[in-house]
């Protein structure tokens, strides 16, 4: 009698053991983890929609987790039919919708031929951010500086009515030219080009 009573309570042990491992199994990382398809990223995929991607992968992976930790709710393979399990796999299904839109965006993304997406002015404006944000300090513009950055300031400058010379010289004209701009669009007046009176110029 007390052989079939220990063979009954290892059996109903070992039944537990294994729903527990199950259990377990069934939210292992290695279960529960949306998986990213291989070969989805290459050298020319955009930075931001990546990072958006792998944020919506993240959401999608903690939203499983925390249904299933915090209120037995396997929102994947849901085995209930009640209000709370409806708007909680209702939620994941909006989270991996997301996660399949930015998926998509990836696979496909979207060509630009960059010469005609933008515009020569464009270009150019480019050009000249990028030669004053080399040292925005050095090419605030002072008394006396010559070259080809003041030649296009005074160049903007000559665009918006202003009447000086084009030669690449700041000097006192291009100074009052360039106060002048900047008091009319709210800015110190001190006649040096930082990154506002810059982006003020380029619009």
């Amino acid at each position: 009698m007390k052989q079939i009573i220990i063979f009954l309570l290892i059996i109903i042990v070992g039944l537990i053991g294994w729903g527990q491992y199950k259990k377990y199994k069934r939210f292992s990382l290695s279960e529960y983890e949306y998986k990213v398809p291989d070969g989805l990223m290459s050298k020319e995929t955009d930075k931001g929609i990546m990072l958006d991607y792998f944020e919506a992968v993240e959401a999608v992976n903690g939203y499983v987790i925390t249904q299933w930790s915090s209120h037995g709710i396997d929102v994947r393979n849901p085995d209930k039919d009640n209000e709370r399990t409806k708007a909680a796999v209702s939620e994941y299904r909006k989270r991996l919708a997301n996660v399949k839109y930015y998926e998509e965006l990836l696979k496909s993304p979207k060509v630009e031929n960059k010469d005609e997406a933008i515009s020569e002015e464009e270009q150019k404006n480019q050009l000249i951010r990028k030669q004053f944000y080399l040292d925005p300090e050095r090419n605030s513009l002072r008394l006396g500086d010559r070259n080809a950055l003041v030649f296009e300031i005074q160049k903007i400058l000559i665009g918006k009515g202003y009447a000086l010379e084009n030669d690449g010289l700041f000097r006192t004209e291009t100074f009052n030219a360039l106060k002048s701009f900047e008091e009319k669009n709210g800015f110190f007046p001190d006649g040096k080009l930082d990154v506002l009176t810059l982006e003020a110029l380029l619009e």
